[in-house]
Formats: structure tokens, C-alpha cells, sequence
């Protein structure tokens, strides 16, 4: 039970940071197919393993009957997922310095009062660039997916232990009452052949 409710949740916070991080590359690689031009290792890198991630998160949280059968895959497969997202991640770094977002100061204007005179103050304007933004956002995105991932390997992994011993322990229970039944079913036998026996004088 404690296996279902912490593996759902990961995956759903996979999917929810996934899909994002999925359309806003999808832009980008748009943006280059229409101009006709290579898509950046940067962005094509991080894009590729965002729609592998998110076809993977899910099919194993649709078909949880089968992930917790096969854990061991799970985890095996979640893991290689956070090797994946280091190497994006690791390709878009030059972004996590960039600022994307600037301040400028705007001509000072004057507020009557009144009779309390007046007050002078200034306009600040606030410009994004919308493209550092959204790589920054990705960026971010696929940070927070090398955890995820490795997080849900760890889960499946545990879970495979447990079931492991669990299998172990139900084979031993298993056992040992087959022996007991075919004890005491030779029992009432030796009793029968005892009690029918005759006695002659």
C-alpha cells in the first residue's frame, strides 16, 4: 500500500514538471524545423529525453499492476532516466547564469496632493525575454526530474526487496503446513490399523 501511494505521487509530480518542460522545448524545436535550421544539442537533448520520460511516468502509473511486478525493471529503467536528465541538464548549464529578466527606470512624473503639495515619483519598467525564460524554466524542470527519477528508482527498488521476502516468507509458511497436514494425515491411519487389530486366545 505504502508502495502505491509514494510511487503515484512521484509519477505524477514527473508528469506535471514533465509536460511543461515538453511544450515549451517543443517551441524552440518548432522555431528551428520552420527556419529550416539544426536544432541546438542543447535544446534537442533535453527535449528527446522530456517526451521518452513522460511516454515512460505514464505507462508504468497506468499499468501499476505490472510496475509492481516488475520492479526491478522499474527501478533499473528510472535510474538510467537519471543519467539522462544529468546529461541535459548538463548540456543546457550555460543558461542557469543568464538573466532573463531586466529593470529600468522610467521618467520621474509628479502626483498633486493638494493642499499638501505634491509628490514626485518614478516609473520602473520590467522587460522578460521570453526564450531565456523559458530555457531557464526547462532548465529548472529537468533538475527537479533528476531527483524525481531517482526517488521512484529507490521506491521500486525497496519494494522489490520487500516483496522478495515477502515470497520467502509465504514459500516457508507454505512448506511447513504441507509437512504438518501430511503428518497428521498418517496419524489417524496408524490409529485405524491399531484399533481393527484382532486378538486371539
Amino acid at each position: 500500500m505504502m508502495f502505491a501511494i509514494f510511487f503515484a505521487f512521484w509519477r505524477f509530480m514527473q508528469i506535471i514538471t514533465l509536460i511543461p518542460t515538453m511544450g515549451m522545448l517543443s517551441y524552440f524545436v518548432n522555431g528551428f524545423v520552420q527556419l529550416n535550421q539544426l536544432t541546438p544539442n542543447y535544446v534537442l537533448v533535453l527535449f528527446i529525453v522530456s517526451v521518452l520520460a513522460l511516454a515512460w511516468a505514464i505507462y508504468t502509473l497506468f499499468s501499476y499492476h505490472q510496475s509492481s511486478a516488475n520492479a526491478t525493471f522499474i527501478s533499473l529503467v528510472d535510474l538510467l532516466f537519471v543519467g539522462a536528465f544529468i546529461g541535459a541538464v548538463w548540456a543546457l548549464r550555460f543558461i542557469a547564469g543568464a538573466d532573463c529578466t531586466s529593470i529600468r527606470r522610467g521618467d520621474p512624473y509628479d502626483v498633486s496632493l493638494g493642499p499638501f503639495g505634491s509628490a514626485s515619483l518614478t516609473n520602473w519598467d520590467s522587460s522578460t525575454d521570453k526564450s531565456c525564460a523559458m530555457l531557464k524554466a526547462s532548465f529548472a524542470f529537468g533538475i527537479m526530474n533528476c531527483v524525481f527519477f531517482f526517488v521512484t528508482s529507490v521506491v521500486a527498488c525497496l519494494h522489490r526487496d520487500r516483496s522478495a521476502a515477502s515470497d520467502r516468507g509465504t514459500y516457508y509458511r507454505e512448506t511447513h503446513h504441507h509437512r504438518h497436514g501430511h503428518r497428521s494425515s498418517r496419524a489417524p491411519s496408524r490409529h485405524s490399523s491399531h484399533s481393527h487389530r484382532r486378538v486371539y486366545v
